[in-house]
Formats: structure tokens, sequence, C-alpha cells
């Protein structure tokens, strides 16, 4: 069993719970974005273009050469645009998990979720949604124990009279 964080280690928690949630939302974008793109090319045989002969924001057809599937637009391959941008991303996103997770001293499987989440579509979104709850009620829950345990505890509370004690 891993020991709890340490209370010291609350802002860092927060700091990376918020750049976790940041990173999670931008990674399921690119993920769904990735999906429609792999369905529109492997599903219809077409690639989104960013300028060329086609205009501003166009479809090209992709057609079987000699080395494979070719894409027949000119300009910026925004469909390859996404997929590579999507897989940089990921390494963010990898790395704020990572992040999140030593913090608050999690075991292996949860890392693993975690990371599942820049993979599985729409995944990222759910858990984005429970680790935050999860953190940030287990932050407010232990803080409030500590301000318990140590009112409890503190001598200065003690020297001081109440009324019921006069």
């Amino acid at each position: 069993m891993p020991r709890p964080p340490k209370l010291a280690t609350f802002p860092a928690i927060r700091g990376a719970l918020k750049f976790y949630q940041i990173c999670s939302v931008i990674t399921g974008t690119m993920l769904l974005l990735l999906v429609g793109e792999m369905v529109m090319k492997y599903a219809f045989n077409l690639e989104l273009f960013l300028g060329g002969s086609g205009g501003f924001l166009w479809w090209a057809p992709v057609v079987e050469g000699p080395d494979g599937s070719e894409s027949t637009g000119d300009g910026f391959n925004l469909s390859l645009g996404i997929l590579v941008a999507h897989g940089w991303f990921y390494v963010v996103y990898l790395i704020s998990c990572f992040r999140v997770w030593s913090l608050m001293r999690w075991n292996l499987l949860r890392l693993g979720m975690l990371a599942a989440g820049g993979v599985v579509p729409l995944l990222s979104f759910f858990m984005e949604a429970r680790v935050a709850r999860d953190v940030k009620q287990y932050l407010t829950e232990r803080e409030q124990a500590e301000l318990h345990s140590g009112a409890e505890h503190s001598t200065l509370t003690h020297a001081i009279p109440t009324e019921n004690q006069r």
C-alpha cells in the first residue's frame, strides 16, 4: 500500500491536476478528430487539405498507387497534420498523467488507465472528470482531517479558557 501524499505537495498536486485537465481535453479532442479523419480516409478514401487548388478547406481522393495509398491533393495535408499533432500531444498528456499519478502516489494500474485515456476515444473526457473529482475530494478530506486533528492537539487552544471552563 503506497503512502499518502504529503501535505506539502498539495499545491503541486493542484497544479498538476489543472495541467492534466487541460491536456486531457486537448488530447481527447485531437483523438476524436483523428478518428473522424481515419474514417474518412479508410471508409471513403478522402483526405482533408488546407489550401491548394481545391480552395481553403477541401477533401481530396486517396488512390491506390504502386507504393500503397497515395493522396491526390495539393496544399497542406490536414489529415496528416492531425495525426502528427495528436501523436506529439499524447506525449505531453502522458507527462501530465505521470505527474498526477506520482504526486498522488497511486498504483500502477491507475497510471495505465490514465494513459489509455489518450488512446481510447472519449475515455479521456470520462477519466478527466473522475480524476478531478477523486483528487479534489481527497485533498479536501485530508485538509479537513488535518485541521480537526491539529486543533485537538494544539497546545494553544488548550491554553485559552472557554466560557465552560471559567
